[in-house]
């Protein structure tokens, strides 16, 4: 569940979505032909998500909503604190986030984190990439 404070419309309420990540890894390959494999992505990014995004609220400090206090005492009650981030978690914010901490997760296989798509919705998307990487799309 998030809200962007602000908004101007119907995304100023809280709502949910059903979230996809799509994460694009560069590396030479290995001696088996990939770059990784990808149950290390599945293990150590799905998991970080399932553990902090999943289930949970994802907001901003500092968003004036009255009910933001509430939510956050409710989730911590049922073992599943708010999710912070700085700026309003739009569909941008949470692709560069997500690329953070995959770049974290990831930093000791030799992959460099390129690309993160994260679909909000099936047909709506955000994409970051990486400084200076220009891929095929």
């Amino acid at each position: 569940m998030h809200r962007i404070p602000r908004h101007e419309s119907k995304c100023a309420a809280f709502h949910g979505h059903r979230y996809a990540a799509e994460i694009t890894c560069l590396a030479d390959l290995d001696d088996r032909g990939r770059v990784i494999d990808f149950g290390v992505v599945k293990e150590r990014v799905g998991t970080w998500i399932d553990d902090h995004w999943d289930h949970t609220a994802i907001l901003m400090r500092g968003d004036p909503d009255p009910a933001i206090a509430a939510i956050a005492a409710s989730n911590a009650a049922h073992g599943r604190p708010v999710y912070w981030m700085d700026l309003p978690p739009t569909a941008e914010t949470l692709a560069a986030e997500l690329a953070g901490v995959a770049q974290r997760l990831l930093a000791d296989t030799g992959v460099q984190v390129v690309r993160i798509r994260l679909w909000e919705t099936p047909n709506g998307s955000a994409e970051w990439t990486a400084p200076g990487w220009v891929g095929a799309s």
